[in-house]
């Protein structure tokens, strides 16, 4: 069965890891999916793998101008966004003494004020079409404590602090926001951790990192009408680390 017949669904960051398997999965569930990136040579290769069900488009997530962009692009050619994955994050390891100005910067940039104009652009596309659902990619460094990783982890917790507040505000509309956090999950963002992969696995108590499906399967729940009553919440994976 699929299970995003006739959705239309918006990824952000899709061009690798997580955003890509999301992709992918959808695709495969029925979706038409539109991914967003910077990274272009990428994101136009995994819209190419995945078929006429995919199509690429640049964004800076960052950008007030590119979502406006994406937004009219999509309800242009389908009268509609059902699904927005706010995947788009980056990742820097620096302890609050060592996290300048300009990086702090950068991490908000992205992975807080990109999900926010994410939620803002699409709000009035689903608030016309009745229902939608929002999904957030947060962290358990959104969740509890994250040494070293003082901006990243500020920027996880504004994510789920803003998902509840969206989720409470776009309810009575049948929208729905959600976040998603993921603990250890083999992408290229472990490669900034500089650990091995055997101390890596070590640290989850089911005894290795997650992989990107296992995140996009939860992602692909909460999309679909499965998790019609589902909203304002956390949803972890993360083999748990955070128990």
């Amino acid at each position: 069965m699929n299970r995003l017949d006739r959705k239309v669904a918006l990824i952000t960051g899709g061009a690798r890891g997580m955003g890509a398997a999301e992709a992918s999965l959808f695709v495969s569930a029925g979706a038409q999916v539109f991914i967003t990136d910077v990274d272009e040579a990428e994101g136009i290769e995994v819209a190419s793998r995945l078929g006429e069900a995919c199509e690429f488009i640049r964004q800076d997530v960052a950008s007030e101008t590119d979502w406006s962009r994406v937004v009219e692009s999509v309800t242009r050619h389908h009268g509609r966004i059902d699904v927005l994955v706010n995947n788009a994050g980056i990742f820097r390891l620096l302890g609050l003494g060592d996290t300048s100005l300009e990086v702090w910067d950068q991490l908000v940039a992205v992975n807080q004020t990109g999900v926010f104009l994410g939620m803002r652009s699409v709000a009035p596309v689903m608030k016309k079409n009745g229902a939608g659902s929002i999904i957030n990619l947060s962290s358990i460094a959104g969740l509890a404590a994250a040494p070293r990783a003082h901006a990243y982890s500020a920027t996880k917790w504004a994510v789920r602090g803003m998902t509840k507040s969206a989720a409470a505000e776009l309810a009575p509309f049948g929208i729905r926001v959600n976040s998603v956090h993921p603990g250890l999950i083999d992408t290229r963002m472990m490669d900034e951790i500089g650990s091995t992969p055997e101390k890596l696995d070590a640290r989850v108590p089911m005894g290795r990192r997650g992989n990107v499906d296992e995140v996009a399967r939860m992602v692909l729940f909460l999309a679909s009408d499965d998790a019609s009553h589902c909203s304002g919440h956390e949803f972890v994976v993360d083999g748990a680390m955070k128990a």
